[in-house]
């Protein structure tokens, strides 16, 4: 295990803990930074709680008061987490001119141990120490060579640390849920609508596709993905946040997608500038007789917004997670798409 600087890797995986989400992971800062620095084309952070264990089959070892939690109750606090997490990075990765760096940042269940194409496919794999007896995760690879321990930051609490807002009136999951995005160059703000989704999901995601043909009017849209690219990117990515979902990815040429016509969606998942279409939809599945839909909304994924209440609120409104600014900056440094990382 080293503890010195490293040089850089193309690929990177690092490893943490989360004991509690009432707060954002203020310790991960500086090894979130470091891991993103010594980084040129992929960082995936991996986040191990007993917060994240399958609600359905926990582990027998767990005791009441320390095991998973309502998805949907805990809807406001994952999304603080893999907010303040994804917006570290991606400010990390665009200060050192990685626009196009491959970030991930995945929630597991505090049994869990390292999925085999993490370690196999990555050149150095970061470590934040455990203060217990250190968890499956830790305990299976803190002894390889290519392992770097990175300490936590020291931090203090947050002056003020938004309530937490039950939903207790809401089932944990939703067997269906649905949402809809163009997702082209997918980057830290889909990844965050895609996560959320699927977090409060228990049997199949529908995610509708913008597809090409609305897409003719989009700037710099030479740069712009194809409909199968960004139909594998979102694949892709789903299946290593949530792989025993069903992921339902379909093309859609309206608003509605899906919803207009499937009685068995029960949840919509949508982004503040998106909410518009929401309501279009309560009202087509309203006027059809079908079912309506709970609505959870995205809200602090805007690059001119933050909603998040702490000391890093205007990283978030500095870390351009946007795909109009990201096919710029490709124009602008004469990249090809080809180059652009999986």
């Amino acid at each position: 295990m080293h503890h010195d600087q490293p040089d850089s890797v193309p690929r990177s995986v690092l490893f943490a803990t989360i004991h509690h989400l009432h707060e954002p992971p203020l310790f991960l800062s500086a090894a979130i930074a470091t891991a993103t620095r010594n980084s040129t084309d992929s960082l995936r952070i991996v986040l191990y709680s007993h917060f994240f264990n399958d609600l359905h089959n926990p582990p027998p070892d767990e005791v009441d008061n320390t095991g998973p939690v309502s998805h949907t109750e805990y809807w406001d606090e994952v999304q603080r987490l893999l907010t303040y997490v994804y917006v570290q990075a991606t400010q990390v990765a665009q200060d050192t001119g990685r626009v196009l760096m491959d970030i991930d940042v995945l929630l597991k269940g505090s049994q869990g141990h390292p999925p085999e194409d993490f370690v196999r496919d990555t050149q150095r794999i970061y470590l934040v120490p455990h203060p217990h007896p250190a968890p499956p995760h830790l305990a299976s690879i803190q002894h390889r060579p290519d392992v770097v321990l990175l300490p936590p930051s020291e931090h203090t609490r947050l002056s003020h640390v938004p309530p937490h807002s039950s939903r207790t009136r809401l089932p944990p999951l939703y067997p269906v849920v649905a949402m809809g995005g163009t997702f082209d160059h997918l980057h830290a703000g889909h990844k965050i609508l895609l996560s959320m989704a699927a977090w409060i999901a228990s049997e199949r995601l529908i995610v509708g596709i913008t597809d090409d043909v609305l897409l003719k009017n989009k700037a710099n849209k030479e740069v712009l993905e194809d409909l199968p690219a960004r139909t594998a990117r979102t694949r892709a990515f789903l299946e290593r946040f949530k792989p025993g979902l069903f992921h339902d990815i379909v093309p859609i040429t309206d608003v509605y997608g899906p919803t207009a016509w499937d009685p068995d969606v029960q949840a919509l998942v949508v982004s503040k500038e998106t909410l518009p279409g929401a309501s279009s939809i309560h009202a087509h599945r309203k006027d059809k007789g079908l079912p309506p839909l709970e609505t959870f909304v995205i809200d602090v994924i805007s690059a001119t917004e933050a909603s998040i209440d702490d000391a890093d609120a205007e990283r978030l409104k500095s870390a351009k997670m946007s795909s109009t600014y990201i096919r710029q900056w490709i124009v602008d440094h004469q990249a090809r798409p080809e180059k652009i990382p999986a």
